[in-house]
């Protein structure tokens, strides 16, 4: 049974979960956009999940349960695939002489009960739950399957009898049929799954002297994942070249290659590169996720008038908008989604990319190959004659690329790239850098957005208040001032809230998030090319002057989006400074 919305909003307003304010922004919010008041409310963290849940289950009638933190027998949980219980987010967990009883997202969905009933032979009693609960007993299934993967690795790891990888000669057949023999496929197959299940974003397998260590990084940190017996190194690399169509027999040299896999419906790209050191050669792979879609910049941490800028640089048919930052701090993920948003039927969108990360439909993706005479500016020049109407160069890295996307941002063509420096402003000196000359600059870039990733919190947080001292730190770092006002625009806070009464959060390590987060967001700051920025190009100011005049019109730094977003719920305090200060 589906609860009214006005059900729904008198249940919460009399527990006093949301204020009659904030209530009646987010029935407007559900008019003008057609969602649901409970999807308002959640991703507006109006309320919790946990507690709309709750209020759910009581106007329902049936009990709610949090399955956060409960120790729960696997006998039980297997009682329900895994498979199952993710697609029908549907978790066993209690068996008594009353029942089995399960905890679900929807009890209404009596396929799956039925399925459980005539699996198990027992009485079924449903449980409503949150999503966070749901995800937690997930992990226990990783769990038990990690212990599975070590398993395997242990025991085919000690099955293998192959030459150690010390330089010598052995030829591409060789190689090939170590890259097809079974237990080396069961163990780069165990790497994969292993990794996909702990949502890593690369695989790194490096050979030490006695052994091979794997490691993975997730959320933006590296984690030791397993060491394998040295006499896997040779086989683990040539069975990753196979799969990623590069020479076998080359060791010398560096390799890039890419293969693709379906791994329960998810179609998942690997960017393999093979890298010579001293022990062997040591092999990254990144994974792309081809169909997490929908994303948008609010999901990306854009938000307020930050947002509106990018938005009416979008809407320009020529001028450049520029995404700068270190790598992997997402650039390339907002010039997609950029992409993805203007991709309609009535504009030819081509870009010239190293890698190509994701594929996207009628957009025309070319690869550099600078081995061939492929090069940024070459294939620029290429595609300028293809009738394009919106253009991305994935990097400017010299004069020659720089030189020619600005003409094209001249000649009537929208250019989205990155650059690789610290802040917005540090993007106009970089290019002056490259031979851009300052009245072009003028003429063309619109808005430059410097970005990084922080890491977000978990359901299971900490709240606190700043102190004296923590609002006096923040102040030499930030405008707090700025900062709040931006809160009360957005109606995170009400009008008269001051930062006493403002909560921040800590993470709170547990089981199945060691560190208290999981999952990363954007923070930004976007720097809108104003008349009064153009001036201060026009006369070589500086970094630190352009800066300042942007601080001036209200451009919120990477620090001051951080906090932004801490106050939100969404990342701590020192998260925001472990990266920015990285």
């Amino acid at each position: 049974m589906q609860v009214k919305d006005e059900h729904l909003k008198k249940f919460i307003l009399e527990a006093g979960l949301v204020s009659k304010g904030d209530m009646s922004i987010a029935e407007k919010k559900s008019i003008d956009s057609g969602r649901s008041l409970r999807d308002i409310l959640v991703s507006d963290a109006r309320i919790s999940e946990n507690d709309l849940r709750r209020v759910e289950a009581y106007i329902l009638g049936i009990p709610f349960m949090s399955l956060i933190g409960q120790k729960i027998d696997f006998s039980v949980l297997s009682l329900v695939p895994e498979p199952i219980a993710r697609s029908h987010n549907v978790i066993a967990y209690k068996n008594s002489h009353a029942g089995l009883e399960v905890a679900m997202l929807d009890v209404e969905d009596l396929s799956v009960i039925d399925f459980i009933h005539k699996k198990s032979g027992v009485k079924i009693l449903p449980r409503l739950t949150d999503i966070e609960s749901v995800k937690y007993a997930l992990l226990l299934y990783k769990k038990s399957l990690k212990a599975d993967f070590d398993d395997i690795i242990e025991k085919e790891s000690d099955s293998i009898k192959t030459t150690s990888d010390k330089n010598e000669d052995v030829s591409e057949k060789d190689l090939k049929s170590l890259a097809e023999d079974l237990p080396i496929v069961k163990i780069v197959d165990t790497l994969i799954s292993h990794a996909i299940l702990q949502n890593a974003s690369d695989i790194h397998i490096e050979p030490e002297e006695n052994s091979v260590i794997v490691r993975y990084r997730i959320d933006g940190i590296l984690r030791d994942a397993m060491t394998l017996s040295k006499d896997t190194a040779s086989g683990i690399v040539a069975r990753i070249k196979v799969l990623s169509n590069l020479k076998l027999d080359e060791k010398r040299l560096p390799q890039d290659g890419r293969f693709k896999i379906d791994d329960n419906g998810q179609k998942v790209s690997f960017r393999v590169s093979t890298l010579p050191i001293y022990f062997g050669e040591k092999t990254v792979m990144r994974l792309l996720k081809e169909n997490s879609k929908g994303f948008n910049l609010e999901d990306l941490g854009f938000h307020g008038e930050a947002l509106e800028y990018l938005r009416d640089a979008m809407k320009q048919k020529a001028g450049m908008i520029l995404a700068t930052g270190p790598t992997g701090s997402g650039k390339t993920t907002t010039l997609y989604t950029m992409l993805d948003i203007l991709n309609t039927p009535d504009v030819n969108i081509s870009t010239v990319e190293d890698p190509i990360e994701y594929q996207m439909a009628r957009i025309n993706q070319t690869q550099v190959k600078p081995e061939i005479g492929l090069t940024f500016a070459n294939g620029l020049r290429s595609l300028l004659r293809q009738d394009p109407d919106i253009i991305m160069v994935g990097e400017i890295r010299d004069g020659e690329t720089a030189g020619l996307a600005i003409n094209a941002a001249l000649t009537g063509h929208l250019v989205l790239s990155t650059i690789h420096t610290n802040s917005a402003a540090g993007a106009v000196p970089r290019m002056i850098d490259m031979g851009v000359l300052p009245f072009l600059l003028v003429s063309t870039v619109k808005t430059i957005i410097a970005q990084r990733l922080v890491r977000r919190l978990s359901s299971v947080k900490e709240k606190y208040f700043l102190s004296d001292v923590d609002k006096k730190s923040l102040a030499n770092v930030a405008n707090l001032d700025l900062v709040l006002l931006a809160l009360k625009e957005e109606k995170i806070i009400e009008g008269g809230t001051t930062w006493d009464k403002i909560p921040f959060f800590k993470n709170i390590k547990s089981e199945d998030c060691p560190e208290g987060y999981s999952g990363r967001i954007g923070i930004h700051e976007v720097m809108k090319v104003t008349p009064a920025i153009k001036d201060l190009i026009s006369k070589g100011a500086s970094q630190d002057e352009i800066e300042k005049t942007a601080r001036e019109s209200g451009m919120m730094t990477m620090v001051e989006d951080g906090i932004f977003q801490a106050v939100r719920g969404f990342t701590t305090i020192e998260e925001v400074f472990r990266v920015v200060s990285e």
